[in-house]
C-alpha cells in the first residue's frame, strides 16, 4: 500500500503539472480531462464547463473516443446540475451519487453516457451507473461562484474511491479550476489585445483617410477649441481655407472665426456655432475684403471620452449669395432710381403695425396718430408727386426725363430720417415713411423737401429744367392696412 500511495502522489502532482503548461483554454480543459485518467488512474473524465448563460456544456472529454464523439459539446441547462449536485454523498466538495440513487435523475437533460463493465460482484465495487462529480469553483476563496464539473467515472482498481483518492481528486479540481481561470483571463487579453491592435489599427487608417479628407478637401475646413476660455479659437486649416481667405496657416492659428466675421454677421454666427449649426456668414480677407461662406459645424473627438473640437466646413458661396442679393434688391427697389419700390414701402410700412390696436400691449409697440399736441409723434407717410414732369418727357424725351427721376430721388434721400424709407411708387410718384415726427415737424419737413425739388435741374449743354411738386401726409396706426395709409397720403396730396 504505501508504494501505491508515493506512486499516486507523483501521478497527482505531474497530472497538476500538466494543467499549467497548456496554451490555450481548449488546451488548458483538455489537459483537465486528461490529467484526471492519466494521472489520478480513472478511466474516463469529462469537463462541465458554465457557459455565459449558466448552463454548462461538455467542454472536454478523455478516455473513450466513441462516447467523446457523442457528447463533445453537449449542453445540461444549469437547473439539472444544480438538482444533480444536490443528491448523494457528499464526500467535501465532491458529490457521489450511487447507481441506485442516480436512476431517479435519469430524466435530466445532463449528458451522461454508460459504459459496459461485469456484474457487481462484491461490496464497493464500483457500478457502471455509479457517478462521481468534482465541482470547480471560481478561485476566489469564497467557492460560490460555479466554474464547471468535473465528472469521472471508472475509478482504480474499479472500487469507490477511497479517502485519499477522494482528496486527491478535490485538490485536483480545485488546481483544474485556477488553470481555467488563468486560461481564461490569458484568452481574454489576447482577445483584448487584438482587439485593440485591430481598434488601433482601424484608428490610424481612419485619422489618416480624415487628414487626407481635411487636407485636401475642394472647401475650406478647420478644428478649433470647444469649450471653455478658448472656444472657438483656431486649431488648424487645411489649404482651401487659406487660400480662400489668403491667409497663410501659422496666422489662422492666432484667431477665432468670431474675429474674422464682418461684425453685421458676428450675431449669425454665434447663434449656429454649436453642434450642427450652419450659418452663411462673411469672412474678413487679408486683403480687407470680404467672401460670403456658408459654415457647418460637427463635434468631433480625438478618441472615446477624449477632448472633443469644432470641425467646421467652409463653403465659397461668394457668387452664388450675390446673385441672391441682387435678386432680392431687385425684388424690393425701383431699377431706375435704386430707391426701394411700392413692395417694400408696404413691407416696412406693416412691420410696424399690428391688426388688433385694442389688445394688452405686449411686445410690440403700438402706432397712434399725433393728438395734435406739439410734442405728440407718430409714424408719418409723405406723399410726393411731380407736377410737369410730363412735358418735360415729351420735350426732352424719355432719357431726360429719366435723369429728372433719378434727381428728385436722391433729393428727397437727403431728408429722410435714420431707418426711414424712400420709395418711388412708379411714375412720377414717390413716398418717404418717416417714424417718430410731430405733425408740425412734418409740414416742416414737406415744406422743405418742396424748396429742394423745385431749384433748377441741369440737364445737358447748360440747359436746366424745373418741376414742381405736391405734397400729402398720412398718419399711420395699428388696425390700419399699410395700403390704406398710402392711398390716404396719396389723395392728401391732391
Amino acid at each position: 500500500m504505501p508504494e501505491q500511495t508515493d506512486d499516486f502522489r507523483y501521478d497527482l502532482q505531474t497530472a497538476i503539472q500538466g494543467l499549467h503548461v497548456a496554451h490555450s483554454l481548449a488546451d488548458t480543459l483538455q489537459a483537465v480531462s486528461d490529467g484526471v485518467v492519466a494521472g489520478l488512474g480513472y478511466e474516463m473524465a469529462c469537463v462541465n464547463l458554465v457557459r455565459s448563460d449558466g448552463d454548462l456544456v461538455v467542454a472536454g472529454f478523455s478516455g473513450n473516443i466513441d462516447i467523446e464523439a457523442r457528447i463533445a459539446g453537449r449542453v445540461g441547462s444549469r437547473a439539472a446540475w444544480d438538482r444533480r449536485l444536490s443528491m448523494g454523498e457528499v464526500w467535501g466538495d465532491l458529490r457521489f451519487i450511487p447507481h441506485a440513487e442516480g436512476r431517479t435523475a435519469d430524466e435530466d437533460d445532463i449528458p451522461g453516457w454508460y459504459a459496459e463493465r461485469p456484474p457487481q460482484r462484491f461490496e464497493g465495487e464500483w457500478h457502471p451507473l455509479d457517478r462521481l462529480f468534482a465541482p470547480m469553483y471560481v478561485p476566489d476563496g469564497t467557492r460560490q461562484e460555479l466554474l464547471g464539473v468535473i465528472t469521472v467515472d471508472g475509478p482504480p482498481a474499479g472500487r469507490r474511491p477511497g479517502l485519499e483518492q477522494r482528496d486527491a481528486l478535490q485538490s485536483y479540481a480545485f488546481q483544474a479550476a485556477i488553470a481555467i481561470t488563468n486560461a481564461r483571463l490569458r484568452a481574454n487579453m489576447q482577445r483584448a489585445l487584438v482587439r485593440l491592435e485591430r481598434e488601433q489599427q482601424a484608428l490610424r487608417a481612419s485619422e489618416e483617410s480624415f487628414r487626407q479628407a481635411f487636407e485636401y478637401a475642394p472647401n475650406g475646413a478647420a478644428i478649433a477649441e470647444m469649450g471653455g476660455e478658448l472656444h472657438g479659437r483656431i486649431l488648424r486649416t487645411n489649404d482651401a481655407l487659406c487660400r480662400l481667405l489668403g491667409r497663410p496657416a501659422s496666422a489662422m492659428r492666432r484667431y477665432a472665426f468670431s474675429d474674422l466675421v464682418h461684425p453685421e454677421d458676428i450675431e449669425m454666427l454665434l447663434r449656429t456655432s454649436a453642434d450642427g449649426g450652419r450659418a452663411e456668414v462673411r469672412l474678413g480677407r487679408r486683403d480687407g475684403t470680404y467672401v460670403w461662406v456658408s459654415m457647418r459645424n460637427s463635434v468631433v473627438a480625438d478618441f472615446a471620452d477624449g477632448p472633443r473640437f469644432l470641425l467646421t466646413h467652409v463653403e465659397d458661396i461668394q457668387e452664388q449669395k450675390l446673385r441672391e442679393l441682387e435678386l432680392a434688391h431687385r425684388a424690393s427697389h425701383d431699377q431706375l432710381t435704386g430707391l426701394s419700390n411700392s413692395a417694400e414701402l408696404n413691407a416696412h410700412l406693416g412691420a410696424r403695425l399690428c391688426q388688433a390696436p385694442d389688445e394688452p400691449l405686449q411686445y410690440h409697440r403700438h402706432t397712434v396718430t399725433p393728438k395734435g399736441d406739439a410734442h405728440d409723434a407718430g409714424l408719418a407717410v409723405v406723399f410726393c408727386a411731380l407736377r410737369g414732369f410730363k412735358r418735360i418727357n415729351v420735350r426732352f424725351g424719355h432719357q431726360v426725363g429719366d435723369a429728372v427721376l433719378i434727381e428728385v430721388g436722391r433729393r428727397l434721400a437727403v431728408w429722410s430720417r435714420e431707418e426711414g424709407i424712400v420709395a418711388r411708387l412708379g411714375g412720377d410718384e414717390f413716398a418717404l415713411l418717416v417714424d417718430d415726427i410731430t405733425s408740425v415737424d412734418a409740414q416742416d419737413l414737406v415744406a422743405k423737401m418742396q424748396d429742394e425739388i423745385r431749384q433748377p435741374l441741369s440737364i445737358s449743354d447748360g440747359q436746366t429744367v424745373r418741376v414742381g411738386c405736391s405734397f400729402g401726409i398720412a398718419w399711420a396706426q395699428c388696425g390700419i392696412a399699410s395700403a390704406d395709409v398710402i392711398r390716404a397720403a396719396r389723395e392728401a396730396a391732391i
